[in-house]
């Protein structure tokens, strides 16, 4: 249960003052909080993001234009525009030293005869402007009486916001969030917070909600470094329980005698590399120890995991139980199947598919023998999470791109059989140290550096989109002897909007250079026609392959040896490393070639640069945090990785760190957070909505 002092806080917006149904709305948007009820929390967590110094009131002589001034003025005249005639209602003032026309564009004569009327003495607040060597102020911000001067806010705290909402009336709701603030009780250490001089929790977000100076709006503030080390030792508090419950419960111990391993590895044409037989020995130890496995393998693109993860199903099917292997997307689980089959084959085992597109018999048979046991391993997307989905003893759970799956979905499948299964999360998206503590601090962690023997580095080349002829015209060159080529564009179709290139007709224009050799994949398209396009690319009957990202991660044609990628300046570093990983996979040289638009932007530029200096794709994953920060890092915001709405993990680095080893020391003294610290961390635990972890706190 949600600790009582926090119900007003996680009350619905719309019991505030003054916001009803359209503000509750625009503010949902506004906040990012679209297909979910707005609450008080959400506006007392949106911080300013500006500020509007009203405090210089200067006379009327010594106005400077272009900034805000706060002026009392007579009202001497109006002058409405001439009826039919679309000019502007002007107001003539004056305060003894200079005169001032107060402009409205659009214009309600009653309403401004109401609030100037002429005669009276009355205070302004806007930016003052010089037009035709005249002083003006359009539409001013507030208009009052100077006997209420003090309704004028000295300094105005400025909120992100959307154009039909206007600022004023969502400072309004945040300022009536602020006011169901509670005073709880203090979480923190008190030595560290004495260390670093912060205010009470609820006293540090009133002032950040109060800049006074543009120091104030800094990440580096002392309330906001305050929040931003709350929001961080929430999320560390979560994960170590977590991690301590999941190495709690009892699991058991998979040993295997390696016979099918021996026969898997027999089988394969290369050697493995030390960091694969070093991460395999790590995996291995952990699924023999009784305690229950959960540990990332962070690999490179094209660093061998597939094969530690085969290493570690074919274990635990030689202690007598059974395996899932789960990817984000029906492309790669195919390509999984594929990659694992002759190992499966070598080895003796069953292997079986699940997808969305299995439906009717086919699914109930597959369904039936995994449940009697006569599948040893079983791959599949989210369709493995179906609740008719039962395994007749899951001892391993692997799951590739672990960013693309949320902490829900790895334990769900954790849970699939009758005694919780070990788990083994694989990445090809190198994750930055202070993500990896974030998002995967419940974890164990083995790493994969360098590549596979014959492995060649690709040649990254850059250039402008006006040079896209020469392109086509090196293609066909290569094309002629023997080559095969991606072509990823950022779009499926045009949109009015947009102005990308679009995958269908970059491959109608290919099409017109190149004939019938050009395939087509893309997300939209139906699993038959996806699979029918990737087989044709990998069989050689097409020779490019226009596509969109769907062929991003996992996709294994080692014959091909050009990727090209239009409007690279659209994409993520991360993303465009995973991309350039889908060649240099056989003997022939390779070649990536990013094709901008001009102008190129800073940041783009800089990433372009970064992607042609290295190809260590954990070198990548700190440059891409520092150019995009942790928001953006890995595409979507449905990635898996925590949201934060005060921490910057490229700024508050010290502090995770600080949080982590805080996390640690608490749970050592008080593991049920039951003494009074104890207590105050469960508040701080729902503030930041990391219920699951109480839940874990209860039931362990």
């Amino acid at each position: 249960m949600r600790p009582a002092i926090l119900n007003p806080l996680f009350a619905e917006a719309r019991t505030l003052s003054g916001v009803g149904p359209k503000t509750e709305k625009l503010a949902s948007k506004a906040l990012g909080c679209e297909g979910r009820t707005l609450r008080v929390l959400d506006l007392a967590f949106h911080l300013p993001s500006g500020l509007i110094d009203r405090r210089y009131r200067p006379k009327l002589i010594a106005a400077e234009p272009g900034r805000v001034a706060t002026v009392i003025v007579n009202v001497l005249d109006h002058r409405p525009a001439p009826r039919g005639r679309k000019l502007p209602y002007r107001v003539l003032c004056t305060d003894d030293t200079a005169a001032l026309e107060v402009v409205f564009f659009t214009a309600h004569e009653d309403h401004i005869r109401n609030v100037l009327p002429p005669g009276s003495r009355r205070m302004l607040s806007g930016r003052i402007e010089s037009f035709n060597d005249r002083l003006q102020m359009a539409h001013p911000d507030y208009i009052v009486a100077p006997e209420d001067a003090a309704s004028i806010p000295e300094v105005e705290a400025v909120y992100r916001t959307t154009e039909a909402l206007s600022a004023r009336v969502l400072g309004k709701a945040v300022r009536n969030a602020l006011e169901r603030l509670p005073d709880m009780p203090e979480w923190q250490d008190a030595a560290y917070r004495t260390r670093h001089a912060w205010a009470g929790f609820a006293q540090a977000l009133r002032t950040a909600h109060a800049p006074q100076s543009e120091g104030d709006l800094s990440l580096e503030a002392g309330p906001r470094q305050r929040l931003a080390y709350d929001e961080l030792l929430a999320n560390q508090l979560a994960l170590a329980l977590i991690r301590d419950t999941t190495r709690g419960r009892p699991g058991r111990s998979l040993k295997g005698d390696g016979h099918l391993w021996a026969k898997a590895l027999a089988a394969l044409p290369f050697a493995l590399t030390e960091a694969q037989k070093t991460a395999i020995a790590e995996i291995q130890a952990d699924m023999a120890a009784p305690s229950r496995m959960v540990r990332l393998l962070q690999g490179d693109v094209g660093s061998g995991k597939t094969v530690v993860a085969m290493a570690a199903l074919l274990t635990a099917v030689e202690a007598g139980c059974q395996g899932a292997f789960m990817a984000p997307t029906e492309i790669l689980s195919r390509q999984h199947l594929s990659s694992l089959e002759p190992m499966a084959r070598a080895a003796g085992i069953r292997l079986a598919l699940l997808t969305g597109r299995e439906r009717g018999n086919p699914r109930a048979e597959t369904l039936a023998a995994l449940e009697a046991g006569d599948i040893d391993i079983f791959v599949g997307t989210h369709a493995i999470f179906s609740e008719d989905v039962h395994f007749h003893d899951l001892g391993l759970a692997v799951v590739d791109e672990q960013h693309r799956f949320g902490v829900h979905q790895r334990m769900q499948l954790q849970g699939k059989g009758e005694r919780p299964a070990d788990v083994l999360v694989m990445t090809a998206t190198p994750i930055p140290r202070t993500l990896q503590l974030t998002a995967y601090g419940d974890m164990d962690v083995s790493k994969l550096t360098g590549k596979p023997p014959g492995r060649k580095p690709v040649e990254t080349r850059v250039l402008p989109a006006s040079r896209l002829d020469e392109v086509v015209a090196a293609l066909k060159r290569a094309l002629a002897k023997g080559a095969r080529a991606y072509w990823v564009c950022p779009l499926v179709e045009e949109s009015e909007k947009s102005d990308l290139a679009a995958a269908e007709e970059r491959a109608a224009a290919l099409r017109a250079e190149f004939g019938p050799k050009v395939g087509l994949v893309h997300g939209r398209m139906k699993g038959p026609d996806r699979d029918a396009a990737m087989a044709a690319f990998k069989s050689g009957e097409t020779r490019i392959l226009v596509a969109t990202t769907v062929i991003e991660v996992g996709v294994d044609v080692p014959e091909a040896s050009i990727m090209v990628v239009e409007h690279a300046e659209r994409f993520g570093l991360a993303q465009l490393h995973q991309l350039r990983g889908r060649v240099g996979r056989g003997a022939a040289r390779s070649t990536c070639l990013l094709v901008y638009q001009v102008p190129l932007g800073e940041t783009a530029r800089e990433r372009l640069a970064a992607l042609r200096a290295t190809d260590d794709g954990f070198v990548i994953a700190e440059e891409d945090l520092r150019l995009r920060g942790p928001g953006e890092l890995l595409g979507t915001k449905q990635s898996g990785l925590p949201e934060f709405r005060f921490a910057d993990l490229s700024l508050h680095g010290e502090f995770l760190a600080a949080a982590r080893d805080d996390a640690k020391l608490i749970l050592s003294r008080d593991p049920g957070l039951k003494g009074p610290r104890g207590e105050a961390l469960r508040i701080l635990l729902y503030l930041f909505e990391r219920d699951e972890a109480v839940r874990y706190l209860r039931t362990g």
